[in-house]
């Protein structure tokens, strides 16, 4: 029988701190940083993990997205999203802990001499109905992505891909014909919300059927979804009887339900709440490393920021040690106005740029923008974004630069400011360079939230893409790199722990995951002790 419907007397906490109602804006664009759970080598959220037990329902709080809600996988934006898609779906490959391709569906993938044909061979995978994942599922899946009437976001990933050509060579055999040579086309296989989904499927707020490791249950938008353990999973089945996904928008109601014991798992704590809980035997803290990059962005096609002048001068205004230590109480590290610190091409020997003030004037000054007035957008979407603002409002008032902090609707933040306002408060969490490059700054990325639109800068990252040499391919990146630091529209001040929180009960979630990998989200690998 299926649960009985969420009211207020299973969730006290919620009910007190802003269970949200089933009324709110679109699901926000570019809210990627996620945090992890572990896969089978993960260390358990208790250091006596103990053998797996199978049995249980665990509910999970996770800020969501109101009335407008789904369950399409193809349209992940929010944490929820991605989780929910995660237990029903499988990608073709995911990154793993190093950002690194790992197949999923995909059992391998071989290229050609040219690198612009992969041949993908599938797993023996079935959908929840008993039907086979086919290379024509694939095919349907990729193709319903790249619609040009819709704006899913893998799109821009999948671009590199000529669709019409690719083919299905037999039943469990995909050719993907590339538009290039593609020396990195797994990661586009690993491409966010690049689920596959059986061949014809549309209507998945009804009743989806995926692949993955749960069955679809019930569905409330903003308010509560149900899986149950699929048995015939692939890749083992789930130690859980069944996973509930429940919305809660403030972090304080998704402790208070913690805490209450009304739920056993809680997405995105802030560093604040977790110095008050750690250690102290109630609940356990995770931890996940300079998991999200913290920036501020700037829009580079409309004023004032279609000066780089100015945009230097605001990257010379920040004090990221500051930002850090107040905005994000110091769990995280300073950045550099680049994503990817740490993962694979990122460019490390910048020089660290450092508040200068001076500096910031005299450029403002050449800019003929003395005396700047603009607008910071923020919002409680995420930890950390309001103080930030009003730290970062400060620091720009000793540059002579007055700015105004808006605060918008946490519901539609994300889509408000993908083209709206000139400066933002921003995260990404982790996933490739490339990725990050193909899904935030290329003309045509569909999140490309500092409408960074440079022709050039387009053909650097196709040219990157067909070299086949590593090292080459690395000094491409550099370059393109570069011109971020220099005068791209990311002021990137921090990396930022990602935090979220378990009742004591719960074992299998991994402390060493990065954000938006494989791990997260990894429920069919937790248990209940």
């Amino acid at each position: 029988m299926p649960p009985a419907p969420l009211d207020d007397s299973r969730f006290p906490g919620l009910r007190r701190r802003g269970f949200l109602a089933a009324a709110g804006g679109a699901a926000g664009l570019g809210a990627l940083a996620l945090a992890g759970c572990g896969g089978p080598g993960g260390s358990g959220a208790a250091a006596d993990g103990g053998r797996p037990r199978r049995g249980g329902t665990l509910r999970a709080a996770f800020a969501g997205g109101g009335a407008s809600e789904t369950l399409d996988p193809h349209r992940t934006n929010l944490f929820v999203d991605a989780a929910r898609s995660k237990a029903l779906f499988d990608l073709l490959a995911d990154y793993g802990d190093d950002l690194s391709a790992q197949p999923r569906l995909a059992a391998s993938w071989e290229p050609n001499d040219g690198l612009d044909r992969w041949r993908v061979k599938l797993r023996k995978a079935a959908f929840h109905d008993g039907k086979p994942v086919t290379a024509a599922d694939v095919l349907y899946s990729y193709r319903r992505i790249a619609d040009p009437k819709e704006s899913f976001r893998a799109k821009a990933s999948l671009e590199p891909i000529d669709l019409k050509a690719s083919r299905a060579v037999d039943s469990r055999t995909v050719e993907f014909v590339l538009k290039r040579p593609t020396a990195e086309f797994p990661n586009v296989l690993a491409a966010f919300g690049a689920y596959i989904v059986p061949e014809g499927a549309h209507d998945f707020d009804r009743k989806p059927v995926g692949s993955g490791p749960f069955r679809f249950v019930s569905f409330e938008p903003g308010r509560s979804t149900v899986v149950e353990r699929n048995d015939d999973y692939w890749d083992g089945a789930p130690h859980l009887d069944r996973l509930e996904f429940v919305i809660a928008n403030e972090e304080s109601a998704r402790v208070n339900s913690l805490l209450g014991g009304q739920v056993e798992y809680a997405h995105e704590l802030n560093p604040t709440t977790a110095r008050a809980h750690e250690g102290k035997g109630q609940i356990e803290i995770v931890r996940l490393r300079n998991s999200a990059m913290q920036a501020f962005a700037m829009k580079t096609d409309r004023a004032p920021f279609d000066d780089e002048r100015v945009r230097e001068a605001f990257f010379l205004i920040a004090d990221r040690k500051e930002l850090v230590a107040g905005a994000l109480s110091g769990a995280g590290e300073i950045g550099n106005d680049l994503f990817g610190k740490g993962y694979e091409y990122y460019a490390d020997g910048l020089p660290q740029r450092t508040q200068d003030l001076d500096k910031a004037r005299h450029l403002l000054k050449k800019a003929d923008a003395e005396g700047l007035r603009v607008t910071l957008d923020t919002s409680d979407v995420a930890a950390g974004f309001t103080e930030a603002a009003a730290i970062f409002r400060d620091q720009a008032a000793r540059a002579g630069v007055r700015v105004t902090v808006r605060t918008g609707s946490k519901d539609t933040y994300w889509a408000d400011t993908l083209n709206s306002g000139t400066l933002a408060c921003y995260r990404s969490g982790a996933m490739p360079i490339e990725t990050h490059i193909s899904q935030r700054l290329l003309s045509d990325s569909t999140t490309n939230a500092t409408h960074w639109h440079h022709k050039d800068f387009d053909a650097l990252y196709q040219q990157a893409q067909s070299t086949k040499d590593k090292k080459d391919r690395a000094a491409v990146y550099a370059r393109m790199q570069r011109r971020l630091h220099a005068e791209g529209g990311f002021l990137v001040w921090g990396f930022a722990d990602w935090i979220l929180g378990t009742a004591r009960t719960v074992r299998g979630v991994a402390h060493d995951a990065p954000a938006n990998t494989l791990n997260w989200a990894r429920f069919d690998r937790v248990w209940l002790a």
